[in-house]
């Protein structure tokens, strides 16, 4: 069982690797609560941007992780009550976060905010390092990857549905810029944890991911609500 207040299952792996959608789905079959931790870091790096504070000012980035309000309401996010959800899932937002991430003291300015999310009945939480430094004690640890090619396939499929009008070539090389960016950070790089069940979601299924966690989740001593 976790140090928490409440279990915690977490769910790590790079862009496009299905976190996002997975996590969703886990949360919900179990009635738990949510933590994308990925959209903090779009955040600060959308208000960075609107308010012009360059990202090499770490303290005045810092500044803004540590006071701005955000909320996850029925997987809407909202800052300061005003809905950002599509502005922060762009591909721009995904770069800006990523440099972002680089930042000690944002990391640091946002750990407690993330382990304070651990609230009754329990949390799943989606990231890149919630099963290695922000949750080191979670119940259940999962870390979804797939093919840098398969990855940016699916990007391209989102974000064209969407609207946006991008270029799977431009997505690949974005994604492989992040996958070394992330990787090469010194603060809390992009790796599994060590008792983490590494899933290659290349050629499955949304549905054959969820199955698969939701069995490692039973088999960690956490029982499946029925619905």
């Amino acid at each position: 069982m976790s140090k928490y207040s409440s279990p915690v299952v977490t769910l790590d792996g790079p862009s496009g690797s299905g976190k996002g959608t997975i996590s969703l789905r886990i949360a919900d079959a179990l009635s738990w609560h949510y933590l994308d931790s990925g959209a903090l870091y779009r955040i600060v790096g959308l208000i960075a941007s609107r308010t012009s504070i360059p990202f090499s000012d770490e303290a005045g980035v810092s500044k803004i992780a540590r006071s701005m309000q955000v909320e996850f309401i029925a997987g809407q996010v909202f800052l300061e009550g005003e809905p950002v959800e599509d502005e922060i899932r762009t591909e721009q937002a995904g770069n800006r976060a990523s440099q972002v991430a680089t930042l000690p003291l944002v990391r640091s300015a946002l750990l407690e905010w993330q382990r304070q999310c651990a609230k009754p009945p329990g949390l799943v939480a989606d990231g890149r390092d919630m099963g290695t430094v922000v949750f080191p004690n979670a119940t259940c640890k999962i870390f979804l990857t797939a093919t840098a090619d398969a990855r940016a396939q699916r990007r391209f499929n989102q974000l064209r549905l969407k609207g946006f009008d991008v270029n799977i070539r431009q997505l690949f090389e974005e994604i492989t810029e992040r996958d070394r960016r992330d990787a090469e950070r010194k603060n809390s790089p992009l790796v599994p944890a060590d008792d983490a069940i590494t899933i290659d979601t290349t050629k499955m299924s949304i549905e054959q991911v969820s199955d698969s966690i939701l069995l490692h989740i039973q088999n960690s001593g956490l029982t499946i609500p029925d619905k």
